[in-house]
C-alpha cells in the first residue's frame, strides 16, 4: 500500500495581479502565478529544483513533498507582490523557534547561495532574453543578488561589507529564537530566511533556464 505523502504546508499572498504560494518549513520554495491555482501548480512543479537545494543543506526532502499541499494562511498582497516578488509577512513567520530548527533555517539559506552560485558559475556570460526581450545577464544578476542583500541585512539589524555579511546572517538566523522582528521595523528571523533564500533562488533558476 502507498504511503501518504505527508502534507507541505504554505502559505498565499494574493494580490490583484499576482498570487504567491510560498513554503511554511522550506525558506526560498516559493512561485507565482495568476491566481492560487496556477501559484501552487507552480509551486509543486519546482519540487524537484528546491530538492537540489535541500541536499546540498543535508536536510531530507520528502519524495513526494509537492504532491500534497496544505494551505495554511492567506495575506493579502501589495504593489510588490503585483510586480513579481513577495512583500507581506506572514502570521505564520511570528512562531519562534528552537535550536533544532534555526540550525537547520540557516543551513538552508547558505545552501541556496551554493546552489546560486554554482548555477550562476557555469553559466554563459550572455543570457538568453526573456519573453519580452528582456532580463539582465548573469554578471548584473550576480551582483544584484549580492546588493539586495544589503537592504535584507538592514533589515535584520546586519550592516556590514558584502564579505562580512553572510557570515553574520547565518549567525543571527543560528542564535534566532524569537518569533518578533529582529530589529525595530525589520523582519523576523524566519521572513528574513525566506525572503534571502527566495531571492538567491529565483534568479538562479532564472539564470538556469535562460542559459
Amino acid at each position: 500500500m502507498r504511503q501518504r505523502p505527508k502534507h507541505t504546508a504554505v502559505y498565499l499572498e494574493i494580490a490583484d495581479k499576482k498570487t504567491f504560494a510560498c513554503a511554511v518549513d522550506w525558506p526560498g520554495w516559493a512561485r507565482s502565478g495568476k491566481n492560487e491555482d496556477l501559484a501552487l501548480e507552480a509551486f509543486a512543479a519546482y519540487a524537484p529544483r528546491y530538492a537540489v537545494v535541500a541536499k546540498e543543506a543535508g536536510v531530507t526532502f520528502p519524495a513526494h513533498a509537492g504532491e500534497a499541499l496544505d494551505v495554511v494562511e492567506r495575506v493579502p498582497g501589495n504593489a510588490t507582490t503585483s510586480f513579481g516578488a513577495p512583500g507581506i509577512v506572514p502570521r505564520v513567520d511570528a512562531e519562534p523557534l528552537n535550536a533544532r530548527q534555526a540550525t537547520r533555517m540557516a543551513a538552508l539559506v547558505e545552501a541556496s547561495w551554493v546552489v546560486f552560485e554554482r548555477i550562476a558559475g557555469t553559466a554563459p556570460a550572455e543570457l538568453r532574453k526573456g519573453p519580452r526581450g528582456g532580463g539582465r545577464d548573469r554578471d548584473k544578476i550576480v551582483a544584484h543578488v549580492v546588493e539586495a542583500e544589503d537592504a535584507y541585512a538592514r533589515k535584520m539589524g546586519i550592516k556590514l561589507p558584502a564579505e562580512r555579511r553572510r557570515t553574520a546572517i547565518l549567525e543571527t538566523l543560528r542564535a534566532a529564537r524569537s518569533g518578533h522582528p529582529l530589529v525595530e521595523r525589520g523582519w523576523p528571523a524566519r521572513y528574513a530566511a525566506f525572503r534571502i533564500a527566495w531571492h538567491a533562488l529565483d534568479h538562479a533558476w532564472e539564470i538556469e533556464d535562460r542559459s
